[in-house]
């Protein structure tokens, strides 16, 4: 299994005491369409980087550079955080992530089929997630600093200030993208899946 602390990496430095590492577990329906992303994101280098022009980079919400390290403040800020809220906000962060990234591509772009594909594999896992779960869960209210990164997820482009506006290489995002998945889905991966691959570079 991948080693709780790798939820961690990336986090404050110097900070003596982690935040506990919440143990809820991922549904097991849920694994099989995760494991069939990861494959998919298998191939990023290729398509995110390798097809681009070089410091390709794209505009995205502040709140879309979603990295662990992300994770570990909210843990750290959120008192009694539920892993089901962070497993909510990752798949509404990266929707807008991959959709932002099909919407830059030409047509003819050799990477948009890669894309959109990956955005289907990615959708078909929150269908599960969402079938898997009750109702009423995604009907409780977000803690206040969830509520705000999900609300400004969720606001007009064209209502946001400028200041919250980002760039970002369409790698980077999709780096951390299965770098997170594999923090807030744990259950469903092994130490041989872990993100620290070549394609990570």
């Amino acid at each position: 299994m991948v080693q709780p602390s790798l939820c961690f990496l990336g986090g404050l430095l110097g900070l003596l005491v982690m935040a506990p590492v919440l143990t809820a577990s991922t549904p097991a329906s849920l694994c099989t369409p995760l494991k069939t992303l990861n494959d998919s994101l298998s191939h990023r280098r290729r398509y995110m980087k390798h097809n681009f022009p070089i410091n390709y980079s794209i505009r995205v919400y502040r709140q879309e550079i979603f990295k662990l390290s992300n994770i570990s403040r909210m843990r750290l800020k959120v008192e009694g955080l539920d892993e089901l809220v962070l497993q909510r906000l990752w798949f509404q962060v990266n929707q807008g992530v991959l959709k932002k990234i099909i919407r830059v591509l030409p047509e003819r772009h050799p990477s948009r089929s890669y894309t959109a594909e990956l955005e289907r594999r990615f959708r078909d896992a929150e269908g599960v997630f969402v079938q898997a779960h009750p109702a009423e869960v995604f009907q409780q209210e977000l803690p206040e600093k969830i509520q705000d990164v999900w609300d400004q997820l969720t606001e007009e482009s064209d209502r946001v200030p400028e200041s919250s506006w980002r760039l970002a290489s369409p790698k980077s995002l999709v780096d951390s993208l299965r770098q997170t998945m594999f923090c807030l889905f744990r259950d469903c991966f092994t130490s041989e899946d872990t993100p620290q691959d070549r394609e990570s570079k």
